[in-house]
């Protein structure tokens, strides 16, 4: 009887996918040892139970109303002490990325 050698493929690097679902980027970060929320609590710690842009506060009630925009635009940049992100109220964080993807479109630049 003949031994055969396995051949051993090495890991291949992901590719970056440009519109991942909540549950793709909740795996992701899981993997990386923090969940979505991890990074969440941290910023709401951090930074305090306000909105950034407009300043308005919010209290235990209607913290659901806050979401974390990363300053740099990359998701998965989340450094510790809170210094890429910021407390946007989800009309601000609308409004945010909306205003970049105005300025693509005046551009003519429809890659988004």
């Amino acid at each position: 009887m003949a031994i055969r050698a396995r051949k051993i493929r090495k890991p291949q690097p992901k590719k970056p996918a440009e519109n991942k679902t909540a549950a793709e980027i909740a795996r992701e970060l899981k993997e990386q040892g923090a969940s979505a929320s991890d990074y969440r609590e941290q910023s709401l710690k951090i930074h305090g139970l306000i909105c950034a842009k407009c300043g308005r506060e919010f209290d235990l009630k209607n913290r659901n109303l806050l979401t974390v925009h990363h300053k740099d635009g990359n998701r998965r940049n989340n450094p510790l002490n809170g210094s890429n992100w910021e407390n946007l109220c989800v009309y601000c964080h609308d409004d945010e990325h909306s205003r970049g993807m105005l300025g693509d479109f005046l551009k003519g630049d429809s890659r988004r």
